[in-house]
């Protein structure tokens, strides 16, 4: 049994500014062949359940490429040509089963539905080879996407902590599939909803009791039932939430599945549309807290959804009201990061930080922020997660410099990283629980890592391209009506 493996992720928002080049994907670079199969074995991934699905079968197992990029504007034609030829190639050298960790919400310079037209290239090299797919809950689902798959599967967390399970899940399908075992036949649907990231948190109503009620059908005999809430930020026409369920070729039993989730989806709308407080009262609401840690989510300028990471409205707020111990993750600024390296540890610098990106999505110019402190810290960025989400995956924030203006310890990085695990900042020789207050620039995956350890949470709406104001966005592409957008 020959198994083509590979990882091609990208969430793009196609309102950021930040290019997305071959060079984005990975540390540094994309992990190919024999790498990419080293880098992912033994994670906490669905690339790492493949693997060991794969193994268990004694398969020739062949990895093309493991290529995940920080969500940012639309994949170059070079970069996607590269990374999907090389999955491609493999394929059309034969094999027996394919299975792809994708997300479900890549746009290219020239496609609008990455992962479809990947998955329709696949399926014309290898017609009826068995494909199964996992995606992220932020995909945005399409008919291209389903019609050139087996199986489907997406996380059902939000923090995504249940990644290894969602590649089991699909791994077993596909490979069923394969030895005839079961006959998926699976069905999908979406609604003219473009619900709200900040309103997608699992643990909490609405997504809570939709993915609640996808387990519950699971147990009672579908072989897999996903919600997705999609992605917002990607202006595409398909954008938004959609369900895929799949049974044991039971076509109508999938489709009763869809339609009663997507009904109670859209009977609840208005649940998922989040409204943000001002920025200025809600620091001022975390000043009056006596006790601490209180996170500060700084989550219009989340990299993880595509933000330049480098606004620094927030960050502004908290020193203009006066907060004291406070450490903030992370400015992305690699010419300041090269200028305080150059300093050196323990120099006293006043320095111009952030607000290196315009945004004209938003018609924001560049607006940085000076700031007096000593460098503290100076690390290569390096360290392994060891929380629940990506667990054993081995991250780079590039050089990395902790300057300390004596109330705000401001961490910059070279290269763009959401804080969901404790490692970003203890690998700084910071120690989160024992500050009062920690700035993160993060929706809803901080929660893998960071909420054990918080004592409050305040959200602070700042600037940036993953606003959840959507009237500070122009929507061209996706199909309208569509909820809230326009009054349905």
């Amino acid at each position: 049994m020959r198994v083509v493996i590979a990882l091609l992720k990208h969430e793009t928002n196609t309102f950021s500014p930040v290019p997305t080049p071959l060079e984005r994907f990975g540390n540094g670079g994309p992990a190919w062949g024999a790498d990419a199969f080293r880098a992912y074995r033994k994670t906490a991934t669905p690339m790492g359940a493949f693997i060991d699905l794969a193994e268990a079968e004694g398969a020739d197992i062949v990895t093309p490429v493991a290529a995940e990029a920080w969500p940012s504007g639309p994949v170059s034609d070079d970069a996607y040509a590269r990374l999907t030829d090389s999955i491609l190639e493999e394929v059309s050298r034969g094999c027996d089963c394919v299975l792809l960790d994708l997300h479900g919400a890549m746009v290219t310079r020239s496609f609008e539905d990455g992962e479809g037209e990947l998955l329709a290239r696949v399926r014309a090299a290898a017609p009826h080879v068995p494909v199964g797919v996992a995606l992220d809950l932020h995909g945005n689902l399409s008919e291209k996407i389903v019609s050139n798959a087996t199986a489907i599967a997406g996380f059902k967390t939000y923090p995504h902590v249940d990644m290894y399970e969602t590649g089991d899940r699909v791994g077993r399908i596909t490979l069923g599939a394969l030895k005839g075992t079961c006959r998926p036949a699976m069905a999908w649907g979406n609604r003219p909803m473009l619900p709200h990231v900040m309103r997608m948190g699992t643990a909490e109503a609405p997504m809570r009791d939709l993915v609640l009620e996808a387990r519950r059908l699971e147990q009672a005999g579908a072989l897999a039932v996903s919600v997705f809430g999609g992605f917002p930020h990607a202006d595409i026409r398909d954008a938004g939430i959609g369900v895929v369920t799949v049974t044991d070729g039971d076509r109508a039993g999938a489709e009763a599945i869809r339609d009663g989730l997507l009904d109670e989806a859209w009977r609840r709308r208005e649940e998922f549309v989040y409204r943000a407080e001002p920025l200025a009262r809600s620091v001022a609401r975390a000043a009056a807290l006596a006790d601490g840690p209180v996170l500060l989510l700084d989550h219009s300028d989340n990299c993880g959804s595509g933000g330049t990471q480098d606004v620094t409205a927030v960050l502004a707020e908290i020193m203009r009201q006066g907060l004291k111990d406070v450490v903030a993750f992370a400015i992305h600024d690699p010419a300041s990061v090269a200028r305080l390296i150059e300093a050196g540890v323990g120099a006293r610098v006043t320095i111009d930080i952030g607000g290196r990106l315009p945004m004209p999505a938003l018609g924001l110019e560049r607006k940085p922020l000076t700031v007096t402190g000593t460098v503290r810290v100076i690390t290569d960025g390096e360290y392994t997660i060891r929380g629940p989400m990506y667990t054993g995956v081995r991250v780079g924030m590039g050089r990395t410099v902790v300057l300390d203006t004596g109330a705000v310890e401001i961490v910059l990085i070279e290269r763009h990283h959401e804080p969901w695990d404790l490692g970003c900042l203890l690998s700084l020789g910071i120690d989160p629980a024992a500050k009062k207050y920690i700035m993160l620039k993060s929706r809803i995956h901080y929660r893998a890592g960071f909420q054990p350890i918080a004592r409050h949470i305040v959200e602070c709406a700042g600037e940036g391209v993953t606003t959840s104001d959507y009237g500070r966005l122009h929507f061209e592409r996706v199909r309208r009506p569509i909820f809230p957008l326009d009054k349905m």
